[in-house]
């Protein structure tokens, strides 16, 4: 199936969800599959994918899904040509706010700075950060070097906050901020902490699941499933002997189990029910 196809596809199921008010889960999960797809100028212009997101932003009531609708129309309009008269305004408040700055007598504060809070090791942390944030693909509307800038360091401190100093807990809370920040497969994180739906302070005190992509999370969750039945089908079958004797109907016909219900120097608490009446009991 063609990039443009898929663009019409989406927009079918975009616009039925704006029409009957379906769920904002399946919105924003056609959301995320648009932000994948390498959308051109043509694809834009003849799916007129663009007023479909639009009228999803003006009807959804989920700030999550109006935020993400207003990344992706905002990153389109970059790809439209813009007139002379809007190059020329552009133009006039660049330089004005550049005047502007220059004015100012108070020098704005660098977070660049080498020796970042006077430690190398948070220096270096915080320029793994910045990179992993900054990432190599263009900013978002609205976004630009300075604020990457500035959320690297309000994460680095978050995360020093936590532990007051850089042991091997810190560096290991950097590195996975890192590596989730430039996982490939999951780029709604970086673009979420970038748009401000996610915090430096919030992204610090994630776990490693909350910030995994939607693959991982769906292993995670059968490695899980996985042993939980494994552990049903234990206890289900458990052992059957005609060493023990049931109490109430006097036969010998049992199955057992055993757990470990206390502190490990404990012995194990032995659970049996006895297959002829149904009896049950444990012994430790």
């Amino acid at each position: 199936m063609s990039c443009e196809e898929q663009v019409l596809a989406i927009r079918k199921q975009l616009e039925k969800i704006t029409t009957d008010g379906a769920s904002d889960v399946q919105a924003m999960d056609l959301l995320k599959q648009l932000g994948e797809l390498n959308i051109t100028l043509d694809i834009l212009t003849s799916t007129r994918i663009g007023m479909t997101v639009n009228a999803l932003r003006k009807s959804s009531t989920e700030e999550e899904t109006i935020t993400v609708a207003k990344t992706l129309i905002k990153s389109w309009k970059k790809m439209v040509p813009e007139s002379a008269e809007k190059k020329a305004e552009k133009r006039k408040e660049e330089e004005e706010r550049a005047a502007a700055q220059k004015k100012e007598s108070k020098p704005s504060k660098s977070y660049s700075r080498p020796d970042f809070s006077g430690d190398e090791v948070r220096s270096g942390c915080r320029k793994l950060l910045l990179g992993a944030i900054r990432g190599t693909d263009d900013l978002p509307e609205g976004c630009n070097e300075e604020i990457c800038q500035n959320i690297a360091t309000d994460l680095e401190e978050a995360i020093f906050s936590q532990f007051k100093q850089t042991n091997q807990r810190y560096k290991t809370q950097i590195r996975s901020r890192v590596f989730n920040l430039k996982d490939k497969k999951n780029p709604m994180l970086r673009m979420s902490v970038l748009c401000g739906m996610i915090s430096a302070e919030k992204l610090a005190k994630m776990t490693s699941e909350d910030m995994a992509n939607d693959e991982v999370k769906k292993q995670r969750e059968a490695f899980i499933k996985q042993g939980i039945d494994s552990s049903r089908l234990a206890i289900a079958e458990g052992t059957k002997t005609d060493l023990l004797t049931c109490g109430k109907c006097r036969k010998n016909n049992c199955t057992y189990n055993q757990m470990q219900t206390r502190s490990a120097d404990e012995p194990m608490t032995t659970f049996v029910l006895c297959n002829e009446c149904g009896n049950r009991w444990k012994f430790c």
